[in-house]
């Protein structure tokens, strides 16, 4: 999913306007249009900032990921088997 479309989901989920989100953003009405029509990039600072205003991961926000929520380590098993190669 591309992270414009993305973005204007979860804005209206939350039942945010532009003008609101843009105002978090410092960035007029205008601005954050451009953001989410594909006229301007988004900014990582931005990024940032929606997720944690949204409380959901980057890969959420930017499509590469439909779990909305962060994925947490302490529920990793991080033991790995260490094989030894000889050149």
């Amino acid at each position: 999913m591309d992270y414009r479309v993305r973005m204007r989901a979860v804005r209206e989920d939350h039942d945010y306007t532009q003008a609101e989100i843009g105002r978090l953003l410092h960035k007029s009405q205008q601005g954050y249009a451009h953001i989410e029509t594909g006229r301007a990039e988004l900014k990582i600072d931005d990024l940032k900032v929606l997720c944690r205003f949204y409380d959901v991961s980057a890969d959420y926000m930017i499509g590469l990921s439909d779990a909305a929520r962060p994925f947490y380590f302490a529920a990793m098993d991080f033991s790995v088997s260490r094989t030894v190669f000889s050149v």
